[in-house]
């Protein structure tokens, strides 16, 4: 650009005219006349790459009324003229102040079709004067936006112009390339879970040809300052020997730069748990898995940024192959440690607060819930330790962990009745949400070790029959899952009452009068036929579709000859399977 001295001095000169006459007109406010001023300086520092010292005030004073404009409403020609001029302005890595700020930033991914849910659009923002990286730092103006759901829009709908789109996308690379500030490092890693949420090619390419997984992990490794004690154990570097709940919290800083990583591994590791992983692969998650047992121990700044940490960590868990969630148990037992059948339960026991925490809120159960719900859930069925930790009342000094199952003394209030862990999930499983039920039943029914007595037992049949017909299991038994050989012991007020328990109910209810006491056979018999009738013309009409009970344990469709053959006989009932489960099964 500069040929000699003295070209580059008249050049100087020149440009240091236009520049302020170019202030001078974008002050002014006037759409008009910044188009013009702007698109005289953008074709005559189109191919400019190297800067004078001497104007970088002036370049920086422009950056900032680009910005003011670009919050406003503009014809498209002037959208486009900014953009271009921002492209330039950003080529030079000393006058960047403008342009990293969080403001800057969430204006330039409006006109780059990536905006942030809730936030206001470019033309309706406050401009930002004279705000530049330090004033407010990374993590707080992060941290505006860390709640928030991005999504991206429709480039033909939103924003017809594709020059201005692409004007915006260069902008945004000019300013990550030659930024190394935590701010713009913190969009570098928001702009790449964009990348994979919508492109599956390039998620399948981050995760296998680029090692996203590895290389993510080393990211978030040190983000959050970790040693190792051991292979499979992570620290916080110089808090080794500290208690999990003793550890000072993160910055907000780290916060939102380890959430941004979570969600990416997220969306590159979302079909792992569908296909088989080689040993080299499964060493890479059990590290990944200790890492985020160490996220799920530790604690942000204020309790809805922990709760958001831990939820990301939870979701990430949740696409982890099952044989790796070992590592959640893997580390030794240290003072202030839960310990159960000899293993460290800390983070499990984490996982049962944070999923209750979610239950009690009851707020969009389907997507809070369920994560860690269905984390427990397959924790319990592969680990012997996880599942009886969670059956049983275990104590920490003095304060009791509440268990999901413990020994059942309550034989006067139905399952679904009370404020215990094991009532709000029961009165889960007849939610109006279908995969809410079914996870919460699936649960208690792991739990139960798949055993439809002791699924029962603690349920109630009522409850348990969703369950229970769509595996075939209604006629009793045990499901094809594979567990430990131990004892369900019986409480002294069970076995008490165990024998005026209503199955339907799972409570002991007050004897009721029998309605045919007194009739005799023929008028059962006519009683019984009436009855028939009835369900006949409903089943006719539409209205009603009796079902009956088979021999392999499922609900088929009754006839009206099945009807007629049971009141005949009501007390016909099909032959009972040579293997039905018992109560005291071990």
């Amino acid at each position: 650009m500069w040929c000699g001295a003295a070209e580059a001095g008249a050049s100087s000169m020149a440009m240091k005219m236009d520049l302020n006459a170019i202030l001078e007109k974008m002050e002014t406010g006037e759409q008009d006349a910044a188009l013009t001023a702007l698109q005289s300086y953008n074709k005559e520092m189109n191919q400019c790459f190297t800067f004078s010292e001497q104007e970088e005030q002036d370049r920086e004073r422009l950056g900032e009324l680009v910005l003011r404009f670009l919050n406003r409403e503009l014809q498209p020609s002037c959208q486009l003229a900014c953009l271009e001029t921002v492209r330039i302005l950003s080529r030079d890595k000393q006058c960047l102040g403008p342009f990293i700020t969080h403001s800057a930033m969430s204006t330039l991914a409006c006109y780059a079709g990536i905006t942030v849910a809730g936030t206001p659009t470019p033309a309706h923002s406050q401009p930002v004067e004279g705000q530049v990286e330090g004033e407010r730092g990374e993590s707080e103006e992060a941290a505006e936006v860390s709640n928030e759901v991005i999504k991206v829009a429709s480039f033909p709908s939103e924003n017809p112009d594709q020059e201005v789109i692409v004007e915006a996308l260069k902008s945004m690379c000019n300013i990550l390339l030659h930024n190394e500030t935590g701010q713009v490092r913190f969009f570098d890693l928001r702009l790449t879970f964009l990348l994979t949420a919508l492109r599956v090619d390039i998620r399948a390419q981050l995760a296998q040809e680029l090692h996203g997984i590895s290389l993510l992990g080393n990211q978030l490794d040190a983000t959050l300052a970790l040693c190792w004690p051991d292979t499979l154990e992570a620290a916080r570097a110089g808090f080794e020997s500290v208690p999990p709940e003793e550890l000072p919290p993160l910055s907000r800083q780290q916060t939102e730069r380890a959430m941004e990583i979570l969600k990416i591994l997220f969306n590159i590791t979302f079909d792992t748990t569908r296909r088989k992983v080689d040993e080299e692969e499964a060493a890479g998650y059990r590290h990944l898995g200790a890492i985020l047992r160490h996220c799920l121990l530790s604690h942000a700044d204020g309790e809805e940024r922990t709760d958001e940490f831990h939820s990301h960590t939870v979701n990430l868990l949740g696409n982890l192959p099952l044989p790796c969630l070992d590592v959640l148990l893997m580390p030794k037992v240290q003072q202030g440690s839960i310990e159960y059948m000899g293993v460290n339960m800390d983070a499990v026991n984490m996982l049962l607060e944070f999923m209750e925490k979610r239950l009690d809120r009851g707020h969009k159960l389907k997507e809070t819930l369920l994560p860690s719900l269905n984390l427990l859930t397959e924790s319990a069925r592969i680990h012997r330790e996880t599942r009886k930790f969670l059956r049983s009342m275990v104590s920490i000094g003095l304060r009791p962990i509440e268990s999901v199952l413990p020994p059942l003394r309550d034989v006067k209030n139905r399952p679904e009745v009370g404020s215990a862990l094991r009532n709000k999930l029961v009165r889960l499983m007849t939610h109006i949400d279908t995969d809410v039920k079914d996870c919460a039943a699936e649960f208690l029914f792991v739990l139960c070790k798949e055993s439809v007595s002791r699924f029962i037992k603690y349920t109630g049949y009522g409850n348990a029959a969703g369950l229970l017909a769509a595996r075939g299991l209604l006629r009793g038994g045990r499901d094809s899952g594979i567990y430990s050989e131990d004892e369900d012991s019986e409480t002294e007020e069970y076995r008490e009452a165990k024998d005026h328990i209503n199955p339907i109910t799972g409570v002991v209810e007050e004897e009721q009068p029998n309605p045919m006491e007194g009739m005799t056979e023929e008028q059962k018999e006519y009683e019984a036929m009436k009855l028939v009738n009835m369900f006949d013309k409903l089943s006719r009409t539409n209205m009603i579709q009796p079902m009956q009970l088979s021999m392999d344990g499922k609900i088929r469709e009754m006839t009206p000859q099945d009807m007629r053959k049971l009141a005949h006989n009501p007390l016909l009932q099909p032959e009972e399977p040579a293997n039905s489960d018992s109560e005291d099964e071990a």
